[in-house]
């Protein structure tokens, strides 16, 4: 995958909370207690996470650019889960609010990383960079303003993102299996070493979708050894596995 440079990297992130408060905005209140796409989650629950999420990645920055190290959420993650519940109770005008502050703080942090300053080290995932946090920024902030189902779709996420995500989820593929991802119209690439073998076929950002648990917006197909078959089941995210960037 082609690295994007810091200032574009800083540039995605910019334009996904952009993008996350047109969604948010375009939610009506009373969706906020509807079910999210996501299992056991109401809508306030995901834009409470998203709220507790992007603070805590501005945190990891501030202080990353002081030379320190804290730790990802206060309270670990019994913290973090309380203060989702507790984020969700809030009104709909509130909480948004709310939301829109953290957006604010997340991209005032990443304008605010000084020259030399990706390569410093962080808590994220217990020793990631600042530029793993602002990744993981991009991943959050993007994906949950899709996941809000207004605004933002799966066309909307550029081929530079899908193709972090081929790279960030790799680790999704079980160790049998081989995953030939043909993308139309794109180059085909390979995720895996293992015995089994699958051709996935989609829309690019339908393909990625797919690997980040997502409901895919057009047809995705899986073929081995020429025969259509069913979807090969895959690992949970990466923050569920041993600790990698």
């Amino acid at each position: 995958m082609t690295q994007l440079s810091t200032a574009s990297l800083a540039t995605a992130v910019h334009d996904a909370t952009t993008q996350a408060r047109s969604a948010i905005g375009a939610l009506a209140p009373e969706s906020y207690a509807a079910p999210s796409s996501l299992p056991g989650w109401s809508n306030a629950h995901l834009l409470a996470h998203l709220d507790g999420v992007t603070r805590a990645l501005a945190r990891q920055l501030a202080y990353a650019a002081r030379g320190e190290r804290i730790g990802f959420y206060d309270g670990g993650v019994d913290g973090r889960n309380e203060r989702i519940e507790l984020g969700a109770l809030q009104q709909p005008a509130a909480l948004a609010t709310r939301v829109g502050e953290g957006l604010d703080l997340l991209d005032e942090a990443i304008t605010d990383i000084p020259d030399g300053g990706w390569d410093a080290a962080t808590s994220f995932r217990g020793d990631g960079t600042v530029t793993d946090c602002v990744k993981a920024a991009w991943r959050e902030v993007l994906i949950h303003a899709t996941d809000l189902e207004t605004t933002v779709g799966l066309a909307d996420w550029p081929a530079e993102f899908s193709a972090h995500l081929f790279d960030f989820l790799s680790l999704r593929v079980p160790a049998d299996v081989r995953l030939l991802l043909q993308p139309t119209g794109r180059q085909p690439l390979t995720l895996g070493e293992g015995a089994t073998g699958y051709v996935v076929t989609g829309m690019e950002f339908d393909l990625a979708a797919w690997l980040a648990g997502r409901e895919p917006s057009g047809p995705v197909r899986a073929t081995a050894s020429a025969d259509g078959v069913d979807l090969p089941g895959l690992l949970p995210w990466p923050s569920g596995l041993a600790p990698a960037r």
